[in-house]
């Protein structure tokens, strides 16, 4: 097991990629740039199995150990940026306006590319190992860790388990935190349209009027999670669209809203499909009007898988000592499509820590890279620690 000290060396070189990538940030699939980096990289250190154009512009990599047969294991990192106008004020803020890395796969990429030069030229295991460079983290359906599942990655590559990383604002660097099981929510999302009757906003006796009705249902579906659901499994209702009419004297006949839907217990999406439909249809009813409504299962619950989590908790305190691992962090509710790869093979994802930074999806924030050795070094001991030779 190596040290955190082995991997400093590759800091300041892993830097220079992360903020050119930082300059140059590309959103959902048209990551074309972004994977043209990654691959002239990959190719430098002496990888020869390189694939490109999965889901579009994903990369898959294999390093082949020394070690002899064995098995194959994926490590993802995803690159896509966000339609953010950023605010760091760093030298190396985004060159795109309106675009901007505010989530750190720029950071993700950088670490998994030191990972794949290290390993490259070491080689110290038995099978192989798979890189993985995602495009289209944060699109929905389909997203492109689905893409690349449904393009078969894991059967073609002969991957047997898959391990992914986050970064976790205000989580001290040198620190990672996980759990068994959940460790981040699903992600549904829904549209409901309110039917009512327009009119004169002076004269609302003569309308239905669908704004009031839209409030009544904003207001019903909060006790669905309140009052009926088990208040220890978590489930997030929230509305977040709401569009009526473009005037101040007119009663719409429709307004839309839309919201969506978090938990961790995969049965709450059904009860949130359900319910919500039943809510909305009977507020609405009750004042003459009616609803359409549309739900979209997204993301499923990002699961770790026992095993797998244990080998993920061991390799960190290896790396960095047991006091600066929490094996029971507490699970997130935000959601991540690594999820569709953990739904396809056995595997863990781990967060890891990014200091006191801005928050994620932030027009202020930026990767820490003080913790790109860590995230280096929890990579390549990964790698030699589950194919040891």
């Amino acid at each position: 097991m190596r040290s955190i000290e082995t991997f400093r060396d590759l800091q300041t070189e892993a830097a220079a990629w992360r903020r050119y990538l930082h300059e140059n940030p590309e959103l959902d699939y048209r990551v074309h740039n972004t994977a043209r980096f990654v691959t002239e990289k990959l190719a430098s250190f002496g990888i020869n199995h390189i694939e490109t154009g999965i889901a579009e512009t994903g990369i898959v990599a294999l390093i082949l150990g020394e070690g002899g047969d064995g098995p194959t294991i994926g490590l993802r990192a995803d690159m896509d940026a966000l339609p953010i106008l950023e605010a760091s004020n760093k030298p190396w803020s985004s060159k795109i306006p309106g675009k901007m890395h505010a989530c750190g796969h720029d950071g993700h990429t950088a670490m998994l590319l030191g990972a794949a030069k290290y390993l490259a030229s070491t080689r110290n295991f038995k099978g192989s190992v798979a890189l993985i460079f995602q495009p289209a983290e944060e699109v929905e359906l389909p997203s492109g860790g689905l893409r690349m599942v449904q393009e078969g990655i894991m059967d073609r590559f002969g991957i047997s388990q898959v391990f992914g990383m986050h970064n976790s604002p205000g989580m001290e660097v040198g620190k990672f935190g996980i759990c068994d099981g959940p460790i981040l929510g699903s992600q549904d999302d829904f549209d409901i349209v309110v039917k009512g009757k327009g009119g004169h906003a002076a004269k609302p006796h003569e309308a239905i009027d669908p704004v009031v009705i839209a409030a009544q249902i904003i207001i019903g579906l909060q006790t669905l999670v309140s009052r009926n659901t088990n208040p220890i499994e978590a489930l997030v209702i929230s509305v977040t669209k709401f569009n009526a009419a473009q005037a101040y004297n007119i009663i719409p006949d429709r307004v839309e809203m839309a919201g969506t839907v978090r938990t961790l217990v995969p049965v709450l999406r059904d009860f949130a499909e359900r319910q919500i439909l039943a809510a909305a249809q009977g507020i609405a009813r009750g004042f003459g009007a009616d609803v359409e409504f549309k739900y979209r299962r997204s993301v499923p619950v990002t699961f770790n898988h026992t095993e797998e989590t244990n080998l993920a908790i061991k390799v960190a305190r290896d790396l960095v000592g047991p006091v600066c691992v929490d094996n029971k962090i507490k699970p997130r509710i935000g959601a991540e499509d690594f999820s569709y790869m953990l739904e396809a093979r056995p595997g863990a994802f781990i967060l890891l820590g990014n200091g006191s930074t801005s928050g994620l999806h932030h027009p202020a924030y930026d990767f820490n890279d003080e913790a790109l050795p860590y995230g280096i070094g929890y990579w390549v001991n990964l790698v030699e620690t589950a194919l040891a030779v």
